[in-house]
């Protein structure tokens, strides 16, 4: 049976420090374009730390919601790219090929959380800073959409190490470059196929909800927050 991957989030945890941010820019070759081009509604960010305000003045609390591609199971972006550029794959996830996508930017008008980013320029790495890419994946070129992917390079390479152990792929061994940097722990990942598995029992857990569930779109990203005056 073929994984099927989630991510939840404790937002009672987060403490908006934006490291996961910072982690998915470095370890996927993100570009930084500045804070001009944020200006223009062009941030590169392929994961964003939202900031919105609960209850009111003087007792108001900032709430902070980190935001991924929700990798939907009936992704609205997928039925509109009209090169197929965005597909589901073997493992369930929203996936990307850039080599086929055009630009048309139909999957982020499509996209009711905004988490789809168009790539304006052939960005460039001046030396040193060319030194810190990964090799694991491409820089992708100017014209083509970008989004979060659960770090399938780090999900690619666990398969093919465990398909050389001849064996399965053991829970935590999967770990997206966020859920490893956040500080307070409040991201989870894994397989929610296995009914063992952490992200598993802690998807049972009463706080739980999911953004704008009411579309139909079936995200893979959790979200678990206590309500005001319920019990702990």
């Amino acid at each position: 049976m073929n994984p099927k991957w989630a991510m939840a989030i404790d937002l009672d945890r987060c403490t908006g420090c934006g490291a996961c941010g910072v982690a998915c820019t470095a370890e996927n070759n993100v570009a930084v374009v500045g804070e001009a081009e944020v200006e223009k509604g062009r941030s590169m960010q392929w994961l964003r730390v939202a900031r919105y305000w609960d209850g009111e003045y003087p007792e108001a609390q900032a709430v902070y919601l980190p935001v991924p591609c929700m990798q939907c199971e009936r992704a609205p972006c997928e039925t509109v790219c009209p090169v197929y550029a965005t597909y589901h794959n073997e493992d369930g996830l929203n996936a990307m090929v850039y080599n086929r996508c055009v630009g048309t930017r139909y999957c982020a008008n499509n996209c009711p959380y905004s988490v789809r980013v168009f790539n304006w320029y052939d960005h460039k790495w001046e030396k040193p800073l060319d030194e810190q890419l990964s090799p694991d994946l491409t820089t992708r070129s100017r014209g083509v959409m970008e989004k979060c992917t659960f770090c399938i390079q780090r999900i690619r390479r666990a398969k093919e190490t465990a398909a050389l152990e001849g064996r399965e792929i053991r829970d935590g061994e999967v770990i997206p470059a966020c859920v490893q940097t956040c500080p307070p722990g409040a991201l989870l990942f894994g397989d929610m196929a296995d009914p063992h598995s952490e992200i598993t029992r802690k998807l049972k857990d009463p706080r739980r909800f999911r953004l704008m569930e009411h579309l139909g779109t079936e995200p893979r990203v959790v979200y678990l927050k206590r309500q005001k005056g319920a019990g702990r």
